[in-house]
């Protein structure tokens, strides 16, 4: 079974990613992310059908305590986030997924 990707973030982050083919997409205003992105968030982490979330690293920021420790725990879907800088949220996700880290140099 082949798994879709999903994008949450505000119209003008999903627009983008909905051009590009992506059906699964939350919108949430910037005015109302401290009121609805958690429940967008744990409505997507639920969905069988999802393999990737992809979010804006800003956006964490306005997720409670409990969902936030869900979203950085989980491993299936997997969380991307952009913006963060040079793709740390996606080292640390590949590095808590498989057990190493690809990157390490030492190594």
């Amino acid at each position: 079974m082949s798994q879709e990707i999903a994008v949450i973030g505000s119209p003008e982050f999903t627009t983008g990613f909905r051009l590009a083919g992506v059906r699964k997409c939350e919108n949430v205003p910037e005015d109302e992310k401290d009121d609805r992105l958690d429940e967008a968030v744990e409505g997507t982490l639920a969905d069988d059908d999802v393999g990737i979330v992809v979010m804006r690293d800003e956006d964490l920021e306005h997720l409670s305590r409990t969902v936030r420790r869900e979203v950085e725990g989980s491993v299936e879907p997997v969380l991307v986030t952009l913006g963060g800088g040079a793709g740390s949220g996606l080292r640390e996700q590949i590095k808590r997924a498989i057990g190493i880290d690809l990157m390490d140099e030492d190594e």
